[in-house]
């Protein structure tokens, strides 16, 4: 059908709990999947730029912003919130993007 094909580091066949989220950057966060990790992906090729594991799965789409006093890109995820794991508790996390990565 003449859609491009990406290699994602996400083997096929895993559920994904949230969406994604893009930037005007040109990166797509998503950390939905059951091994943790909240990604960045270079929207152009696919390759993964970025990623931290998270002490808890996510269920929802990561939230980006920049500082227009600093000019430094954040990213925010909140998770956990899982009923069948409540021992992990919930976790609302921020992360300072690494300047080579925000600055695509």
């Amino acid at each position: 059908m003449g859609m491009p094909t990406l290699d994602l580091p996400v083997p096929m066949g895993m559920p994904t709990l949230g969406g994604p989220t893009s930037t005007a950057s040109g990166l797509v966060f998503f950390a939905g999947t059951q091994d943790y990790y909240l990604r960045a992906l270079d929207s152009g090729t696919g390759k993964e730029v970025w990623r931290e594991r998270l002490p808890v799965g996510a269920v929802a789409a990561p939230l980006i912003f920049r500082s227009p006093k600093t000019g430094k890109e954040y990213v925010v995820i909140s998770a956990g919130g899982m009923s069948h794991s409540p021992d992990v508790g919930d976790y609302i996390i921020a992360y300072t993007l690494p300047d080579d990565v925000a600055a695509k």
